[in-house]
């Protein structure tokens, strides 16, 4: 399912632009996970990828929880496929949990080189990109570049983001380039505490349930 608008390959390399809120400089790295400020964003965890992909049960299960995190304390949610007509749509586990507009069919391996991505991520308003998927090295990587370049604090899930088993390196080599590039790696324990933000918010019990009940490293 694809988002409206569809995705249609740009004929150039581009960037997202700056985000529409004004007057908040980006500090990459500094800022603490806001909720209010958060979009979470699961790049091509797809049918016939992700049984390649190293641990890619436990990538699946972390991705599931910020999900309903997400969902919990009111952060949207957009996910990405790649060409699914090829490797097939998003997992049934995540799929069922999106509308139809909230998934973006792209073809580029960074959805920031996508007109139509640029505008559905605006449109959302929010400045903090967190990101889990697949595969860390190549549309994952491309993607977190391509919104740290358009001026978004972009939050990639370390222990939630997979490559296949044969690409380990490439996996840690992606993670490092991407911190250079000015984005923030976390865990997914770390996301969804911080978005719950206190012991005695409302959400804090449903968001340590889904902390318990996450896969062990």
């Amino acid at each position: 399912m694809a988002a409206s608008g569809g995705a249609v390959p740009a004929t150039g390399e581009r960037a997202v632009t700056q985000p529409s809120a004004a007057g908040d400089a980006v500090r990459p790295g500094a800022a603490r996970l806001d909720r209010s400020r958060s979009l979470l964003l699961i790049v091509d965890i797809q049918e016939r990828l992700a049984p390649h992909v190293a641990g890619h049960a436990a990538v699946i299960a972390r991705s599931e929880a910020l999900l309903a995190g997400a969902r919990r304390v009111g952060a949207p949610c957009l996910a990405t496929e790649h060409c699914a007509a090829g490797i097939g749509p998003l997992v049934r586990p995540l799929r069922e949990r999106f509308g139809a507009g909230e998934i973006f069919a792209k073809t580029r391996f960074g959805a920031a080189d996508h007109p139509e991505f640029e505008s559905l991520v605006r449109a959302q308003d929010r400045r903090q990109l967190v990101i889990a998927g697949m595969e860390a090295h190549v549309c994952v990587l491309q993607t977190a570049l391509g919104l740290a370049a358009g001026g978004y604090e972009v939050f990639v899930v370390g222990d939630a983001v997979g490559s296949r088993g044969a690409r380990g390196d490439d996996r840690r080599f992606a993670l490092e380039r991407m911190r250079g590039a000015g984005c923030t790696i976390v865990g997914a324990e770390t996301v969804l505490f911080e978005w719950a933000r206190a012991g005695d918010d409302a959400a804090f019990r449903d968001v340590l349930a889904l902390a318990k009940a996450l896969p062990p490293q």
